[in-house]
């Protein structure tokens, strides 16, 4: 409370003020979003606001947003977990705290709410990060909290955005093959090992190979357009050679 009490000091205010025809479509379809109708209109304008590439005395964009509603979000999810699996270790924790709010699903829950349509700015010339939808939505969660107070902030993200059934689901749900490989190589005691060189293409594009190997067969490859990438899914296809033969983990998970 006394972080967002800082804030609003800075904040502007304008709730008196006539908006015009935009600000009053933005506003309306965030508080569509957010389920209230938000008070500080200027916080979630800086929301959707992107870094200017000019040098215009605006310097506002989302990014300070992103990383306050990054910390925000991770407090509301740490909580959540701790509460609803009250036999679990640490690790289990840990693991369900990284599938919930790993870039890929929050890039997902951004694009599902068409986050990037309330950007301030004309996007149709302009090249987005393929993390846009997420980073919006950790803005718009740290505007949230700065335009209410943490509780609400809470249970708007639990009702809304990422709701108890939507985390259930990502209980068995595999994010990383290349972690789940080691886990299984090490209860097994074999040796699981990736081998990955660059490729020149005839057209001059540079990517990258990865073969896996157990043991000393080699079991996949795959081809990519950078390293992590190629490890993932040659790791990927490993699993499902391997899942041929045994079962890799003891519990049926959700394939990613």
């Amino acid at each position: 409370m006394e972080l967002k009490n800082y804030f609003f000091k800075f904040l502007p205010k304008n709730r008196t003020q006539k908006l015009s025809e935009k600000d009053l479509l933005f506003r309306k379809n965030i508080s569509h979003i957010v389920g209230y109708n938000i008070h500080n209109l200027e916080i979630f304008k800086e929301a959707f606001s992107l870094k200017s590439s000019t040098k215009s005395t605006n310097k506002k964009n989302y990014e300070r947003l992103e990383f306050l509603g990054d910390s925000v979000l991770g407090t509301i999810i740490s909580c959540h977990l701790f509460q609803t699996y009250p036999n679990e270790n640490e690790g289990f924790l840990t693991q369900m705290k990284s599938k919930i709010v790993n870039r890929k699903n929050l890039n997902k829950l951004g694009e599902d709410l068409k986050l990037s349509s309330l950007l301030q700015v004309d996007t149709s010339q302009i090249i987005l990060s393929e993390n846009i939808s997420g980073n919006l939505l950790e803005a718009l969660i740290g505007a949230i909290y700065l335009d209410i107070d943490y509780e609400f902030c809470k249970k708007i993200v639990l009702d809304r955005i990422l709701t108890p059934s939507t985390i259930n689901k990502l209980e068995n749900k595999i994010i990383s093959y290349k972690g789940l490989l080691l886990e299984w190589s090490q209860k097994k005691k074999v040796s699981i090992r990736y081998e990955t060189c660059e490729e020149i293409q005839p057209n001059k594009t540079i990517l990258f190979r990865c073969h896996v190997w157990l043991q000393n067969e080699k079991i996949s490859n795959a081809l990519e357009a950078s390293k992590k990438k190629a490890e993932e899914k040659a790791a990927k296809r490993a699993f499902y050679v391997l899942s041929k033969k045994e079962n890799i983990i003891e519990n049926q998970k959700t394939i990613s």
